[in-house]
């Protein structure tokens, strides 16, 4: 063997050859050639260059084809798509529509039957003879993918709604209808109507007892649009409230056309009017309210005059500590103290009469049945934030009634006065008498609530009626004096609710005055006498009967609405808007 092969012959170390050395270069080539050699037999393609025959370890294996990419590389990305996979082409582009439009690639043959109920989703038609309240009622308690579209009322030109303006004044419409005392559905029912009429279907407003809210969406793919608005003064004025109403209602007419400008100035026209009834009126019809109120609990001309002094001296400290800039608990605090006054101080002079009757009367000028209602009715229908706050503010009111009450019965007590508690179970019975004393408790009531007078006499007539049921039902009847109450306050919501559908307005003025004779001023007094004299498992059994007069009144007032709602539908009304109420089972 000769030197040269017995050198060729020699293992050569891994840095003297190369896995990717092109085969058939000789050693006369390069001598040393690097581990990345190719293996002999591989054929790799030209590079396009003759001056170097390695390439990298990324090369592309022989006999593989790749798509030409349309440019001068031939390397391609690892996200490009494998030769003979077809991708859909994307359709051109369309015009942007609404949220609820089905997608280009949805077909109704390949829907898949399981998001409709086997029986289908009954169509809600609602006639536009029935009241505005009662057909925003209806979408309000359906599911938004149910509602029906909305017609634009309104005319808004050609580039559609000015959405914050909208908005804006729909808070404004709810903002005074809240301050005014109306229930949560109600504000909430004509906020939506508001936007409705101007053509924002897809609207949401919420409503608590002091926050109002609405969103607005267009589509699916636009942002919302949110607006919210905080309720810092409340103020008792029904006939401001009556002209939101006659507003709301012009505005939800397709045949009157209202711009936004027209409604912004009839709204500030609305804020800027004054009360119908001046101050030394709403004084007189406050010590008019609690001398009739005694007549109804056993009174006499005296006791009718002392109750009135009481309480139109209690209405003046009130004002005053208003003007001082004092909480509304406090005022009611000094307001009790004036009747409870004179009632002791009839008792210490030994005159002949019934003091407990001149401090029942005082009370029924400050118990705070319009509170109570609309506290009640917000949490039966659903709205428990706002109940709760409402009844909160209830309770507050009342513990300020006792505090000032109990304050002038202790005081009385300690002086020797003789205050009977059992004289409210043999009240005499006049019902003549306190049939025009119910009246005349309904009239003033209407009057310390700011209700136009042409809603006064209506009311009034509906306050006798309640006092007839009840006392048709407690005296010969004998009936409970809770469930006689809860009757006739009934009648009163149903009454209240006919009234308002025929003139197209809300219930409150025809409802919260009409309630005054039924009021638990008698078992809050004798339940806060005895209280003051120690006995107060008397005197808590009391309180917690008028705590049940006043629950029976609240609920019989709404039960009433619903049932005219329910069962006297105007005609062409449809019946399935009443299925659309939110029903929970418990769960």
């Amino acid at each position: 063997m000769t030197e040269p092969d017995a050198e060729d012959r020699k293992p050569r170390s891994d840095e003297a050859r190369s896995a990717f050395a092109p085969p058939g270069q000789g050693d006369e080539d390069c001598a040393i050639t690097s581990e990345f050699t190719i293996p002999l037999g591989l054929e790799l393609p030209a590079a396009g260059t003759a001056d170097s025959s390695t390439t990298s370890e990324f090369a592309i294996p022989e006999g593989l084809e790749v798509p030409a990419a349309g440019t001068e590389s031939e390397t391609t990305s690892e996200f490009s798509v494998p030769d003979g996979l077809e991708v859909p082409q994307p359709p051109t582009a369309e015009p942007e529509g609404s949220a609820f439009s089905p997608p280009s690639t949805y077909s109704v043959r390949d829907a898949p039957p399981a998001f409709t109920p086997p029986s289908g989703i009954p169509a809600v038609r609602l006639t536009k003879e029935a009241p505005w309240q009662d057909r925003m009622r209806t979408m309000l308690r359906m599911p938004v993918a149910e509602r029906p579209a909305p017609e634009p009322v309104q005319k808004t030109g050609e580039t559609g709604p000015a959405v914050p303006r909208v908005l804006d004044l729909t808070l404004r419409i709810g903002e005074l209808l809240l301050a005014g005392g109306e229930g949560a559905e109600d504000v909430e029912a004509a906020m939506f109507a508001v936007c409705r009429s101007y053509g924002l279907d897809r609207c949401e407003p919420t409503v608590t007892f002091t926050l109002l809210s609405v969103s607005y969406q267009p589509s699916l793919v636009d942002d919302p649009v949110s607006a919210s608005r905080t309720v810092r003064r409340r103020g008792t004025d029904y006939t401001r409230l009556a002209a939101v109403f006659r507003l709301v209602d012009d505005l939800s007419d397709p045949e009157t056309a209202i711009s936004l400008e027209e409604a912004y100035r009839r709204l500030a026209e609305i804020r800027r009017n004054r009360h119908p009834y001046p101050g030394w009126a709403l004084t007189g019809a406050s010590g008019l309210l609690a001398g009739a109120a005694s007549i109804l609990v056993g009174g006499d001309l005296l006791v009718f005059v002392a109750a009135a002094l009481g309480a139109m001296l209690g209405d003046r400290l009130a004002w005053l500590c208003a003007g001082r800039g004092l909480p509304e608990f406090y005022q009611f605090t000094v307001a009790a103290m004036p009747p409870a006054a004179i009632g002791v101080a009839l008792t210490v002079t030994h005159v002949d009469v019934n003091a407990s009757a001149v401090v029942t009367g005082g009370l029924f000028a400050l118990l705070p049945g319009r509170a109570l209602v609309a506290g009640v009715q917000d949490g039966l229908t659903g709205f428990y934030i706002t109940a709760s706050a409402r009844l909160l503010e209830v309770m507050y009111f009342f513990v300020g009634i006792v505090m000032g009450v109990l304050v002038v019965l202790y005081f009385g007590v300690k002086l020797g006065t003789q205050l009977d508690p059992d004289a409210a179970l043999n009240p005499s019975q006049r019902p003549v008498v306190q049939i025009i004393a119910s009246m005349l408790l309904s009239l003033t009531f209407a009057v310390l609530l700011q209700q136009e007078r042409s809603t006064v006499l209506w009311v009034t007539l509906n306050g006798g009626v309640a006092w007839v049921v009840y006392g048709a039902m407690h005296y010969p009847g004998h009936i409970s004096p809770v469930a006689s109450t809860a009757v006739a306050a009934g009648l009163v919501g149903l009454f209240g609710q006919l009234l308002s559908r025929y003139r197209f307005a809300s219930a409150l003025p025809y409802t919260t005055a009409a309630i005054g004779p039924l009021l638990p001023g008698s078992a809050t007094y004798f339940g806060l006498l005895s209280i003051a004299q120690n006995n107060v498992d008397k005197g808590l059994v009391s309180l917690a009967k008028a705590a049940s007069l006043a629950m029976a009144i609240a609920i019989g007032v709404n039960l009433g609405s619903e049932i005219s709602r329910l069962f006297l539908r105007i005609p062409g009304a449809s019946a399935e808007g009443r299925r659309a109420a939110k029903r929970t089972r418990g769960f």
